[in-house]
């Protein structure tokens, strides 16, 4: 799938964010979103993970869990989707709603109607990618 956005678009969001909320982050080690938010920690992001069930606990990424977007203080410059497709328009939403920069939806998670939402308040949009994946292929 095209999601529109042209490589070095997404060079930019890797190599120049800072701010990653991870929403649906789990604290399961064998999950892909607790494996990226750590990648994403590792290369130097601050991470804030966003689980509204675990909200409060402590992790290794250097902050505590968040109930949603609305609890993160500061800017964020990339909100990361691990929900379902049919969850990520209300995610992309609360991004727009936070001042958010962009919306990355993970692999499979694909919603046209939220990336137009979030596009057209002039949020960059990355949709069924992974920045685990992209950051080998762009960042060499």
């Amino acid at each position: 799938m095209d999601d529109g956005v042209h490589d070095d678009e997404i060079r930019r969001l890797l190599a120049d964010t800072t701010t990653w909320a991870v929403v649906g982050w789990s604290p399961r080690p064998d999950r892909a979103s607790h494996g990226v938010a750590a990648f994403l920690h590792r290369q130097g992001k601050r991470v804030l993970p966003v689980n509204p069930t675990c909200a409060g606990a402590e992790t290794d990424l250097g902050s505590v869990v968040l109930a949603s977007l609305d609890d993160v203080d500061g800017p964020i410059d990339v909100v990361d989707v691990f929900r379902r497709s049919s969850q990520a328009g209300a995610v992309a939403d609360q991004a727009v709603a936070v001042g958010a920069g962009a919306v990355w939806m993970q692999l499979d998670v694909v919603d046209e109607a939220a990336a137009e939402r979030a596009r057209a308040a002039g949020l960059t949009v990355v949709m069924d990618r992974c920045p685990k994946i992209e950051w080998p292929r762009l960042m060499r």
